[in-house]
């Protein structure tokens, strides 16, 4: 997701998104906030998985493990790339009604719409709804001033945040005190989104955008931009020079060996991390089944949210030379993650599968944001978004190719066990890699010194 640094034409002032002063950037702010809570407002998610198999859709355990939920791999990855190029392109508004649109879709169907190959196609809307996330976090920063971008991106954080806590809190205590349907459950989900894509429709539409209407101040006048769009003139765009300079951003990031390993980190750690949270429902169904207990599904994603959270905000504070210890740390905690994932596969008790759940997720949101400060460290706005959207496509190529070969039916299609058990031994991988980089970068760091105060009474 963007970050709150960026470059940006001199002289530009607050004033960005047109009119003036503190309410310009704050109207578009706070509807942008009030969109991502709704959006992310969906009590019936918990239970999905539930869902599928029981009564109202009657699917099979291998229909949605191996031929339903691997369709919504596919679709990200075939729709990341050029969901990236158009939201640009398009100046971001118009990509955001469409994220609205296909969740609308995609809900509809999973109230009304019977058989395989329609909740597969529902999976296709999903996978859309999911591409286009890039386009709510790259919004606010075309339309206030660079200056705001740290506060801008906690409000609009925050209020995802708080919305997929209401909506886990939420469907669980329907569900669990007030008995109510899961089909009820997707009822508000769906109303909840409707009216998120209503408040989409407010945002005002941004003059301006990263890589391919990118005017410098010194060429046209804020003034004389708005007054260019009014009469419907355009700015000529040269898609191959934009790629070409993509290409050269492309480089210049992956050049550095800081950026390089966390973004190895962060692609191969996204691409287990969506496996896990993909089929963890599927794992309890499998350790308890639903439809002879009361399951806590909503509960458990709330409580790991939150206390993600925490562990964000405090990690935020740790002051450590994450250039020396950094791949060590990676190691450690990979090594971590890959114990929770194990234990939550091989203890077949589902409130042990809850707890490492929980640390799962508490780990993962740590260090994915210890990889967002180094990575966004030395980068503007756009390479960021360049970065960030370059480590998702290869950690969802990695998981793309992973779901064939282990979930998909026309692979192994292997149970649901054996498929954890893959994720663990993934993570410990990783583990061994870092721990080998680290203890050598280490090493090679240490020498250096050596030869450096060797050196120094020589010189003196």
């Amino acid at each position: 997701m963007a970050g709150p640094r960026g470059r940006r034409p001199a002289g530009r002032s607050a004033r960005a998104g047109g009119g003036g002063g503190r309410c310009c950037w704050a109207l578009p702010t706070g509807l942008l906030c009030a969109y991502g809570f709704f959006c992310s407002v969906r009590p019936s998610e918990p239970f999905l998985t539930r869902y599928l198999l029981g009564p109202h859709k009657n699917l099979s355990e291998t229909q949605v493990f191996n031929e339903i939920y691997p369709v919504w791999t596919y679709s990200y990855l075939a729709l990341l790339f050029p969901v990236f190029l158009a939201t640009d392109y398009l100046r971001y508004k118009p990509v955001i009604l469409l994220q609205g649109l296909s969740l609308i879709v995609t809900w509809f169907m999973l109230l009304y719409a019977q058989g395989l190959w329609a909740v597969q196609v529902l999976e296709v809307f999903y996978g859309m709804g999911t591409a286009t996330d890039i386009a709510y976090y790259s919004y606010i920063y075309s339309v206030v001033d660079v200056n705001l971008y740290q506060q801008v991106t906690s409000y609009c954080r925050s209020a995802t945040l708080v919305g997929y806590t209401v909506g886990s809190v939420s469907g669980q205590v329907l569900v669990s005190v007030a008995g109510w349907s899961l089909f009820s459950l997707n009822v508000i989900s769906l109303t909840s989104i409707s009216i998120a894509f209503g408040t989409a429709w407010f945002l005002p539409m941004p003059q301006k955008s990263f890589f391919f209407h990118h005017v410098s101040s010194q060429q046209l006048s804020w003034e004389m931009k708005v007054m260019d769009c009014k009469n419907g003139s355009a700015q000529k765009v040269d898609i191959v020079k934009v790629l070409k300079d993509l290409w050269q951003d492309f480089l210049q990031c992956y050049s550095s060996q800081t950026m390089l390993c966390w973004s190895v980190w962060w692609a191969l750690s996204t691409c287990g991390y969506f496996q896990v949270i993909n089929y963890a429902q599927g794992l309890w169904e499998m350790v308890l089944p639903s439809h002879s207990t009361e399951i806590y599904n909503g509960a458990v994603e709330a409580a790991s949210t939150l206390l993600g959270a925490v562990a964000v905000f405090v990690v935020g504070h740790i002051k450590t030379s994450w250039a020396m210890w950094g791949e060590v740390a990676l190691a450690l905690f990979s090594f971590l993650i890959a114990a929770a994932v194990y234990i939550m596969d091989t203890v077949r008790n589902i409130w042990v599968c809850y707890a490492s759940y929980v640390v799962f997720r508490i780990i993962y949101m740590l260090l994915i944001t210890i990889a967002t400060f180094q990575i966004a460290a030395n980068l503007s706005v756009e390479r960021y978004a360049l970065v960030f959207g370059v480590n998702t496509f290869i950690a969802l190529a990695l998981q793309t190719l992973l779901t064939l070969i282990v979930v998909d039916a026309s692979g192994l299609g292997l149970d649901i066990f054996t498929q954890f058990m893959i994720y663990a031994s993934y993570f410990a991988a990783i583990s061994l890699v870092f721990l080998g980089s680290g203890i050598y970068s280490i090493i090679r760091a240490y020498r250096r010194q050596e030869q450096m105060q060797s050196r120094s009474p020589e010189s003196q």
